[in-house]
């Protein structure tokens, strides 16, 4: 039975962050080892310092063939990029070069097929930028690494799932990036992404912009001059898919299962009701790679690291995702 699990590498993101210790605590739970046959990368000292005094044991590996897989001992491959720890909730060239050495192993161990899907821990963007990575974030390396088309974000709490037309802009500036010819390129793999997630014949909403979808041009001509007929040439060209749905409603509807999946239209649309509803155990999903990776939908949290408080309830919810939904991006690639 153990066998048939899928394979998940778990990165431990920014060392001098929460990564680490949700990483442990995440693993110190029986449940994931129920789905999924979990392997760490991790600086062998960072570990074991996040792991003192949790009666875990550490084994290290060569490679994820090698794991055992049994609740009680974590499984993990160094990239021996660090030879102690580092000081917590610090900014540091030498965290933003051990946490992308972590997630760059995991990537290619993913493409070479030896694990089946990647779950991470935050990474630090300043600390990235003081290494001099050539990436800015998770998404910007995986979809040069890994990607297979231009990767997407997914927010998965409970049965809602939620897309992001535009995500990291101003909003000011979110009108003028919300066109017929964005909506239309992005329904296609929205549905595609609900498929590889095991939705038969999903269905897709289109959120509004403006308060109550606009009110027919009272609060705003976005949806009558752009987001309807948008829909209605993806209805036309075959897509299943509805809006403009005013944003005070679509999620709730979606939730109960009137649609398979919604699609916001910037950030913060998408990211208050997701983290409303249940903020620890929002889990974001990069979808159009090679591979499934999952993630916590937060931060380092350099404030709290080392404290021993922070919640492991979004890594245990993201590595049970990626064992769930990892042979269905595998067995239904996106081409």
């Amino acid at each position: 039975m153990n066998d048939v699990k899928p394979r998940v590498g778990i990165t431990i993101g920014d060392p001098a962050g929460v990564g680490p210790e949700i990483v442990v605590k995440a693993l110190w739970n029986p449940a994931p080892y129920a789905e999924v046959r979990p392997v760490v990368y991790a600086d062998g000292c960072v570990l074991a310092a996040a792991a003192a005094g949790k009666g875990l044991a550490l084994r290290e590996i060569a490679s994820p063939a090698e794991a055992r897989c049994q609740h009680g001992t974590i499984d993990y491959i160094d990239p021996h990029t660090l030879t102690e720890p580092i000081p917590l909730g610090v900014i540091s060239a030498a965290g933003g070069r051990a946490g992308f050495a972590c997630l760059a192993r995991a990537i290619d161990a993913a493409l070479a097929g030896e694990i089946d899907a990647v779950a991470t821990a935050p990474l630090n963007k300043e600390s990235l930028r003081a290494a001099a990575v050539p990436y800015l974030d998770h998404t910007a390396a995986l979809a040069d690494l890994a990607g297979r088309t231009e990767p997407m974000t997914l927010f998965l709490v409970r049965n809602l799932k939620i897309f992001f037309l535009t995500r990291h802009i101003r909003l000011s500036d979110v009108p003028a990036a919300v066109t017929s010819e964005a909506i239309l390129e992005a329904v296609p793999y929205c549905l595609a992404y609900l498929r590889q997630l095991g939705a038969e014949e999903p269905t897709l909403a289109v959120a509004a912009l403006n308060p109550h979808g606009g009110e027919q041009g009272l609060f705003g001509t976005e949806e009558r001059d752009i987001i309807a007929p948008a829909v209605a040439e993806a209805q036309h060209r075959g897509y299943r898919v509805y809006g403009p749905i005013p944003a005070d409603s679509v999620f709730h509807q979606a939730l109960e299962g009137r649609y398979a999946g919604v699609l916001s239209l910037y950030h913060d649309q998408g990211h208050i009701a997701a983290k409303t509803l249940d903020f620890h155990g929002t889990v974001s999903l990069t979808m159009g790679l090679k591979f499934l990776r999952t993630s916590v939908d937060h931060g380092t949290a350099f404030d709290i690291a080392g404290r021993g408080i922070a919640d492991p309830c979004g890594m245990v919810t993201a590595i049970r995702a990626a064992g769930r939904y990892a042979l269905g991006v595998k067995e239904r690639p996106i081409v």
